[in-house]
């Protein structure tokens, strides 16, 4: 069985959970199914707004399924879960905090807060390159060096499942870049479609709202891999793949065998 199974899952978010004005229930996921192994990389690619964040939250717990299963290493997804990590769009840091007792909050929340929780912190800020910042508030870096703060704090208490929610969407470019490289050092959800290729062992490509699952495709790009595997003709492949999933090209009649043959699976 593989390690993370979400079956026919949907979600309808009901009048008085919205927030503002419907005129009737949001539809926000509809079947959504797709599977992933321990230790794959899976990024999820749709439009904004097509029900990503919400299928994020429902895996970790965060929010109740309106129909459907979700189960991470055979266990049904009720409720938020002790050995998951969550980086979200914000860094969500405590300004009163430095960065070491940022790191370590879920330390102190499960009580494990010890000198071998404390090592831990430092060999992941370390890695980071944020051993000299131990000291530093929030408000004294950069917002790339927060989200690595962030990444830490998901990391510190090892966790068996790392779910992101666009963690490096308000960032410029170029620390963008820098991120996922950091993020792939560290080793194995997105939203641009270079950066999906770049990071992932497997893209899930969403429709428009309410969201299906419209294409899984594995990357065939070998670890490890440097910026420079951008510019190779696999890459560019995988790319368009995704981009005609997406429906931001149109598909070229004369490349459909080629697809179909690197293609992964469900249309």
């Amino acid at each position: 069985m593989a390690f993370g199974v979400i079956k026919n899952v949907r979600k309808v978010f009901q009048l008085d959970e919205i927030g503002w004005t419907a005129l009737e229930p949001v539809v926000a996921l509809d079947d959504a199914t797709f599977e992933f192994e321990e230790g794959e990389l899976v990024a999820l690619l749709g439009p904004s707004g097509c029900g990503k964040t919400t299928l994020l939250r429902i895996v970790g717990g965060l929010i109740a399924k309106s129909a459907g299963s979700v189960a991470i290493a055979g266990r049904e997804v009720t409720k938020p879960m002790g050995d998951y990590g969550f980086v979200f769009q914000a860094p969500s840091l405590m300004p009163w905090r430095n960065v070491l007792d940022n790191v370590l909050f879920p330390m102190e929340i499960l009580r494990k807060n010890d000198a071998a929780a404390r090592r831990h912190a430092h060999e992941l800020l370390e890695l980071v390159g944020l051993s000299g910042f131990l000291s530093a508030r929030p408000h004294q870096l950069s917002g790339g060096m927060q989200q690595r703060v962030a990444l830490c704090r998901a990391l510190v208490h090892r966790p068996r499942l790392l779910l992101m929610d666009e963690p490096f969407g308000a960032l410029d470019e170029l620390t963008r870049m820098e991120m996922n490289d950091l993020l792939l050092r560290i080793r194995h959800e997105t939203k641009a479609i270079s950066e999906a290729v770049y990071l992932s062992d497997k893209v899930v490509i969403f429709s428009k709202r309410p969201a299906r699952v419209v294409k899984e495709m594995a990357i065939p790009l070998a670890y490890p891999r440097s910026q420079k595997v951008r510019f190779t003709p696999a890459f560019t492949a995988a790319e368009r793949i995704a981009s005609e999933a997406l429906g931001v090209v149109a598909p070229t009649a004369d490349e459909a065998p080629a697809h179909a043959a690197q293609g992964a699976g469900r249309q």
